[in-house]
């Protein structure tokens, strides 16, 4: 598996009993939650740290198990999870929003705002910077919606080109100051490369399966397509992405 990962930059696991238990233990502990941080004209609410779980991603009494959770913790060693960002989407996503420039709408509705985690705008001007170096992404779907409900989407391979921009940028870089490094024309030109050259995946999954994601890999939400069926608290997909002790292990390939 961790073979398959470092070759697509991307992992879909099939449905597994103990991965569906986790996944309703984690709504029903969201059972009444308010949306408090909408955006997008009201189609996504971000979530940040809104799941309940425990440094092993345990919630409600049921521990995060399963090929894909292994897979994870063959990767960076069995480090401790943060809680979970519950990301959810609804109807009509994406909205304009006075958030957002009207260039960055548009490359949210055409190129599913495709990013790499952990590299936020910064200042006035919005240069990336790698802010969260983040082990490895793992998505862990707990609402059962149709292929149109905003998939995740990944560029398969991208890892590869996204990895080798970020080891030309930082590599050079003292440690100290690789969480203050600008590589906002290193990113950009490497997304450029990879949209020309890498086949976007749709990775639409339900709940009892997940989604594993090199920390380099380039990817986004889809559109919702009008029509598709989904609960009416939308598609909710609870994210893991740990933390690595630095920029510099982020950005090894």
């Amino acid at each position: 598996m961790v073979g398959d990962l470092a070759r697509q930059g991307w992992l879909r696991f099939g449905p597994e009993a103990a991965v569906a238990g986790w996944a309703a233990a984690a709504l029903a502990c969201l059972k009444g939650r308010p949306l408090t941080d909408l955006r997008l004209g009201g189609t996504w609410d971000v979530g940040l740290e809104a799941l309940p779980n425990d440094a092993a991603g345990a919630v409600g009494g049921v521990p995060l198990a399963g090929r894909a959770a292994e897979a994870a913790r063959a990767l960076a060693g069995d480090i401790p999870l943060h809680r979970a960002q519950v990301s959810t989407v609804l109807p009509g996503y994406p909205q304009p929003s006075p958030d957002e420039s009207a260039a960055a709408f548009a490359f949210r509705r055409d190129r599913d705002s495709a990013h790499v985690d952990g590299i936020l705008p910064i200042g006035p001007e919005r240069r990336r910077i790698v802010r969260e170096p983040h082990a490895w992404l793992l998505g862990l779907p707990l609402t059962d919606c149709g292929a149109g409900a905003s998939p995740l989407v990944v560029w398969d391979g991208s890892h590869r080109i996204m990895g080798r921009a970020f080891a030309a940028a930082l590599g050079p870089v003292a440690e100290g100051d690789r969480p203050f490094t600008d590589i906002t024309e290193a990113y950009q030109a490497a997304r450029r490369e990879v949209f020309a050259s890498c086949e976007r995946i749709v990775l639409h999954s339900r709940p009892g399966e997940a989604v594993l994601l090199h920390r380099h890999a380039l990817h986004g939400i889809s559109p919702w397509i009008e029509g598709t069926e989904a609960p009416p608290e939308g598609r909710i997909v609870a994210y893991f992405r740990p933390l690595l002790p630095t920029v510099g292990a982020w950005a090894a390939p």
